[in-house]
């Protein structure tokens, strides 16, 4: 990866990066290359203390016109309140898919893994191997998934006191800056995408593509047990079930079975 702003005040040290928020600027770094599936890992040390109106993200995507993104965002809180973990997908340019959950344990006191397992099947995302979400492909219904274009692995912090804690109404502390997310250990096991070419190559059932082997098709029992236990004690807001924002037409993937 390497340092895209806010260069004076972030570092890549080996393994290593960590990226800062002060008054004068956030910070954010990307990998080198793009992906087409594969497992994206991170491990990540949140902000610690009062960290209200700071988002810290972590996330794939595409940039162009058709944007397609998975995105894990973690939106700070007041000291002693629990951060949100912010997950939403985009396709084709096309977002409003967030699920929302608090964790289980305090992220700012010990680095975690935070994974996107991606492959033509589904996407995951993991927090410590432990399933949190699922989005399954259902283009062949009409659904959009992205597919077919390379994305790049993104980090950054910023000042987002408009609305990431309690939708604005807490704002940025800024005696407690500056503001350090630690990250560490950033593997990229997954398919080098070397243009259109790569569409067919990277999705192609072949033993060097370990993604689309049958085990990662869909999740295993033990998975389902993990994702319902996270799901029934520390998911916040699911898109899918918010009949009021879409005036009661609930986006279509939402009927169709989720894991």
């Amino acid at each position: 990866m390497y340092l895209t702003w806010g260069v004076q005040h972030a570092s890549i040290l080996g393994e290593d990066l960590h990226l800062v928020l002060d008054k004068t600027s956030g910070s954010a770094a990307q990998s080198k290359r793009s992906f087409l599936f594969g497992s994206i890992e991170m491990l990540i040390k949140l902000v610690p203390g009062n960290s209200a109106g700071t988002v810290t993200a972590y996330y794939l995507s595409y940039t162009g016109n058709q944007h397609d993104e998975i995105d894990f965002e973690f939106l700070g809180n007041s000291t002693g309140q629990p951060y949100t973990v912010h997950t939403n997908i985009y396709t084709q340019g096309k977002g409003i898919r967030e699920q929302q959950f608090y964790l289980w344990f305090d992220p700012t006191a010990d680095f975690h893994n935070y994974t996107i397992h991606w492959n033509p099947t589904q996407i995951v995302w993991y927090v410590d191997s432990v399933p949190i979400r699922v989005f399954k492909n259902y283009e062949k219904e009409g659904i959009a998934y992205p597919n077919k274009q390379g994305m790049r692995v993104y980090t950054s912090i910023w000042n987002a006191d408009n609305w990431a804690t309690r939708g604005g109404l807490v704002k940025t502390d800024w005696h407690g800056a500056p503001f350090m997310a630690r990250f560490h250990h950033f593997r990229a096991r997954a398919c080098k995408w070397g243009g259109a070419k790569s569409i067919n190559q990277c999705a192609s059932n072949v033993p060097a593509n370990w993604w689309t082997s049958r085990k990662y098709r869909q999740l295993s029992h033990s998975e389902m047990r993990q994702l319902n236990w996270v799901r029934r004690n520390y998911m916040i807001y699911d898109y899918c079930t918010d009949t009021k924002r879409f005036n009661g037409q609930i986006p279509p993937e939402c009927s169709k079975p989720q894991f």
